[in-house]
Parts: structure tokens; sequence; C-alpha cells
């Protein structure tokens, strides 16, 4: 059994790892926003996808 990691979308849904390239270009995707945007949004917020989306709408 292969483990590509090129096939895979975010491992956990619920948090986003920036640390990944392939879970950052699946989040930047998901949520229209630049890989910048991305890592900076969630320096400040953290890794959770429910906080992350909350400080993109405000």
């Amino acid at each position: 059994m292969s483990d590509s990691k090129s096939n895979r979308g975010a491992a956990d849904r619920e948090r986003i790892n920036v640390n990944e390239d392939y879970e950052v270009r699946y989040w930047t995707q998901q949520l229209g926003i630049s890989e910048s945007r991305l890592r900076e949004v969630v320096e400040r917020v953290g890794p959770m996808t429910k906080d992350v989306r909350a400080a993109l709408k405000s």
C-alpha cells in the first residue's frame, strides 16, 4: 500500500497544518485566500478551521 501525499486533502478537517504543503494548497483553495493570508490567520487565531473561518468573516 502506497502512502502518497500527492492525492490527499486535509487529513483532519478540523485543523490546518501549515507545515504540510498539500494542506496549505487544500486550505487556500477551500477558503479562497493566499498562502500568506492563511499563515497569518493561523498564526493569529490558531489551527482550528472554525476559528480561521470566523476570523476571515470578520
